[in-house]
């Protein structure tokens, strides 16, 4: 049987995007992102949740992010979930579930002065960029 792993987000950047190369020059970008959920209570009263979402993108996806993308953009995020393990400093198993993006979209008024981005690439061109996990620098 066949199986997706898809993931759509509309969220606005809690900071700016980090912007680092591995070890063979690959580019990977990471940054996170707020979704909201509001909805009406038993009582009447409004009530909001924020829902944060680690983002890495690779390749020349990457690199736009990182020169286009700052705390506060409004981007629609595709990509695929990626669940991975560590062993940290103190030697404590650390988990972390993170959206690999494949396409961005920016959204939302342009910033004074900003050129216009160029098209990300298509979810096609963003596999082969994709480097092993040996290669992921955080």
């Amino acid at each position: 049987m066949a199986s997706v792993n898809k993931v759509i987000l509309v969220g606005n950047l809690g900071a700016d995007p980090e912007l680092r190369y591995t070890s063979n020059g690959a580019p990977v970008a990471t940054f996170r992102i707020a979704t909201n959920e509001t909805w009406i209570n038993r009582d009447g009263q409004k009530e909001e949740k924020v829902e944060w979402h680690r983002i890495v993108a690779w390749g020349k996806l990457a690199e736009i992010c990182g020169e286009y993308l700052h705390k506060g953009s409004q981007v629609y995020i595709e990509g695929r979930i990626r669940s991975r393990s560590w062993e940290d400093r103190d030697g404590v198993k650390r988990y972390v579930t993170e959206i690999w993006a494949t396409n961005m979209q920016m959204l939302g008024a342009p910033r004074r002065g900003m050129e216009t981005a160029p098209e990300t690439p298509s979810p096609d061109s963003a596999g082969p960029d994709i480097p092993e996990d040996d290669d992921i620098p955080f």
